[in-house]
């Protein structure tokens, strides 16, 4: 039987020596969700993450705030942390039921291949 899938969301980390700040921009890059950018000053900026360059000179993120303005750059060196407070709408739709679907020849799909909403 398989693991339970697991999410980020809610999910309020700190940096330290066991997490860097580095690794929590990986996931924040990875989730599927709206996150809660804190900067260093305080400030709060809640939106997607949906690009980072941990090799630039100044390495950065970007997103789009929640409203979807943006895109908003955001450097490294100005983030205190990343909290992943929006819904992961993903969650629970594991690969093992995408496969599920595909193996009954995708019931719920329309002509295109997108499921009904």
């Amino acid at each position: 039987m398989a693991e339970p899938e697991t999410t980020l969301e809610g999910w309020a980390p700190e940096p330290g020596p066991d997490l860097p700040l580095e690794r929590i921009i990986d996931l924040a890059f990875d989730y599927r969700g709206n996150t809660t950018v804190v900067l260093t000053d305080g400030t709060e900026l809640r939106g997607y993450v949906f690009n980072r360059n941990a090799d630039a000179g100044e390495p950065f993120i970007q997103m789009f705030d929640a409203d979807g303005a943006g895109p908003r750059r955001i450097l490294y060196s100005r983030i205190r942390t990343i909290r992943f407070t929006g819904r992961d709408p993903a969650a629970g739709n594991s690969y093992a039921l995408w496969r599920a679907g595909k193996e009954t020849g995708g019931a719920g799909r329309d002509e295109r291949g997108r499921g009904h909403r």
